[in-house]
């Protein structure tokens, strides 16, 4: 039968907002996997980081977010491995970029491959991170070895090249809707991909009033809710 499983992405603008409103959306949302961008990078944000965590009821490994902010929470509902960081080439004094990626199983699933990632506001590094990004999981048996998702923060319409890359090697799971900036969504800038070996099934909305999103942070959340196919 396989197993479903709940992928959310959210940008968290580094917790300037208000972290404990971010943290009611992702508890209505209910995520096995927040994949998260622009998580505080300084030496001092652990505490906060894990504060954060604990609020949302999800676990952080502490491991990641110290290339470029990319990073994500997992439930108990599930294992996972400790997730990778990798860095991404940008120019000379530009912002740093990196992904997140890990394998997490839901009982009764098999392995998936989540990465979280934060797209460059040049379109050139983004058309060459994305195409990285998928050279590199599809060189690493211990990564892609199978299904696996891919979401967040494209910083562009899915007119964009790096949006159109993904597109043609993954399917949009996440829905049609603007999700940027939060107060008055104008933009489609946030996404969730997963691979054909997954069933992505159809989308279920959360409550979550406008006043609270707005509160969090300036992105609005996107999720999706896979199938699996069981586990070998």
């Amino acid at each position: 039968m396989g197993a479903r499983i709940r992928v959310a992405s959210y940008n968290l603008r580094g917790l300037k907002d208000d972290p404990a409103a971010a943290a009611e959306v992702v508890r209505r949302i209910d995520p096995d996997v927040l994949l998260l961008q622009e998580v505080p990078r300084h030496p001092l944000s652990g505490f906060r980081i894990a504060m954060f965590a604990r609020r949302c009821g999800l676990r952080w490994t502490g491991r990641t977010r110290r290339l470029s902010g990319t990073g994500m929470m997992t439930s108990r509902r599930i294992t996972a491995t400790d997730s990778v960081d990798r860095k991404l080439p940008v120019a000379l004094r530009a912002n740093p970029r990196s992904y997140t990626a890990a394998q997490v199983r839901v009982p009764g699933g098999q392995d998936i491959t989540v990465v979280s990632l934060h797209l460059s506001l040049l379109e050139d590094e983004r058309i060459r991170h994305a195409t990285l990004v998928l050279e590199e999981l599809a060189a690493d048996p211990t990564l892609a070895d199978g299904p696996f998702v891919i979401g967040g923060d494209l910083n562009e319409s899915s007119q964009g090249g790096a949006w159109r890359l993904l597109g043609e090697r993954l399917a949009l799971a996440s829905p049609d809707r603007p999700t940027f900036p939060s107060a008055q969504p104008r933009s489609w800038i946030d996404a969730i991909f997963a691979s054909a070996e997954l069933t992505v099934l159809p989308h279920e909305d959360v409550v979550l009033e406008p006043e609270l999103l707005s509160a969090a942070t300036d992105h609005l959340p996107v999720w999706v809710d896979v199938l699996t196919s069981p586990a070998q």
